[in-house]
């Protein structure tokens, strides 16, 4: 059993901080805003987290505070250790420190996670790791505690371009979804009807599938919020970009969900999306 220090205690830092816990690890948390979770022991500051932890998770919500733990950390004695960054940032943020990272004794690899804190709880999440094989073995052996899905996809920051392909790959589907669900409702199709029937088939989605009572109003559970996914739309863009690649389905995404956003959607579950686009049948 290693001992875990979480950075960041949003929705995803506290599920991932239990889940470790529950699976027997020693498990420190520290967020920058002082906040405390109910469950998750929390270090005073950054320096004691680093000195209790073998193992850095972060779990950060955007470019800049990623930037700015990083800095943090290397400030601190960091010999030994491993920082896993589960946050879905740009990668240059941490290939631009993983010089300074070796020069101190650590190791580092990017390991987004596909699903949310719902899925990391239940150890059911998908994992993709970037980084050089030695980070990757022993990142792998610790994040087994999260899930059996797994992958060590290539170099560091090859694992931030494969959630940019899997969970666009899910934007891409919630684009279609806008798209036909004004049909559904002119055509007298009911909600429920229309999405029990694409799940069953092959044209369905595990994830609209899971979604289906809070689709309906029936599950009023925040996993995930389309805020954050409008964020992280952003990012997936900008990752295309530094490719040379357009995304004109993440566009399409990133403006759909800036409407639901001002809808006053912004901290509901994905699935708000989906009643949004069969409610709103004006086929905008």
């Amino acid at each position: 059993m290693e001992r875990i220090a979480v950075v960041g205690l949003g929705r995803m830092g506290s599920a991932i901080a239990r889940r470790m816990s529950a699976m027997g690890h020693a498990v420190q948390g520290w967020t920058r805003s002082g906040r405390e979770v109910a469950g998750v022991q929390s270090a005073p500051d950054l320096q004691s987290l680093v000195a209790h932890g073998d193992t850095l998770v972060l779990s950060l919500f955007d470019d800049a505070a990623v930037a700015e733990v990083l800095d943090a950390l290397l400030a601190c004695d960091l010999t030994g250790k491993q920082i896993i960054d589960t946050s879905t940032v740009v990668p240059d943020i941490l290939k631009s420190r993983l010089e300074a990272i070796t020069a101190a004794g650590a190791m580092a690899v990017d390991a987004p996670i596909s699903g949310g804190p719902d899925l990391v709880t239940a150890g059911k999440c998908g994992i993709f790791i970037g980084g050089e094989e030695s980070a990757a073995a022993r990142s792998q052996d610790t994040l087994a505690a999260l899930s059996s899905r797994i992958f060590h996809v290539g170099p560091l920051g090859a694992g931030l371009a494969m959630k940019v392909i899997n969970n666009g790959m899910i934007q891409t589907y919630f684009n279609g979804l806008a798209d036909f669900m004004p049909l559904a409702k002119r055509a007298g199709l009911p909600l429920e009807t229309v999405l029990k029937i694409l799940s069953g088939g092959p044209a369905g989605m595990p994830m609209v599938a899971d979604r289906i009572p809070k689709v309906l109003g029936q599950d009023k559970e925040i996993g995930f919020t389309i805020n954050a996914t409008y964020k992280d739309a952003d990012v997936f863009r900008r990752v295309m970009q530094s490719f040379g690649l357009p995304s004109p389905m993440l566009d399409n995404f990133a403006q759909m969900s800036g409407e639901v956003i001002a809808a006053g959607l912004g901290e509901e579950d994905p699935a708000a999306f989906i009643r949004f686009a069969y409610e709103d049948d004006t086929g905008s």
